[in-house]
């Protein structure tokens, strides 16, 4: 009875991590790797505005998302304020989000403004960032993004 008990209790943690697991990718742009903004480095965005890869010399885990850093200083401001320095919407397409949906953006597609990074989407067909631009209307976009990030950061699309 007992063993039965302990198995019961094990299923049910097991359960849990993995429910824990599949939110963080819902609400990050993360592959199997766990690796946020395909290894670039966070710290670049918002305190240099570049796009810099970061390596695995220098990284850190913060709600089981794993972020790279170019020097050990990048990786020493991310430790001590993570918040400050985490994607707006997962790192997903801004203008995605604003528009509904979920899509990788480039790393090297991005926007800073208001102390926050916006990452786009990026192809030969499309370049979000320019579309976000041109709308010349950040506020009216970010308030529609953070509308539909509600209900986007919970799902898988």
């Amino acid at each position: 009875m007992r063993t039965l008990k302990k198995i019961k209790i094990a299923l049910v943690a097991l359960l849990f991590t993995t429910a824990i697991s599949a939110q963080d990718k819902k609400a990050n742009n993360i592959d199997n790797s766990n690796i946020a903004l395909q290894g670039y480095s966070p710290v670049s965005y918002l305190d240099l505005g570049i796009a810099q890869r970061g390596t695995k010399d220098y990284k850190s885990e913060y709600k089981k998302v794993i972020y790279y850093f170019t020097s050990k200083e990048q990786k020493a401001a991310f430790d001590k304020k993570p918040k400050k320095y985490m994607p707006q919407y997962g790192g997903f397409c801004a203008f995605g989000v604003y528009a509904g949906a979920k899509f990788r953006p480039d790393p090297n597609k991005f926007v800073v403004k208001d102390g926050k990074y916006f990452l786009f989407l990026y192809n030969i067909e499309l370049d979000a960032q320019q579309l976000w631009l041109a709308e010349n209307n950040h506020n009216t976009l970010v308030s529609k993004a953070n509308s539909n990030w509600q209900k986007l950061g919970t799902t898988y699309n």
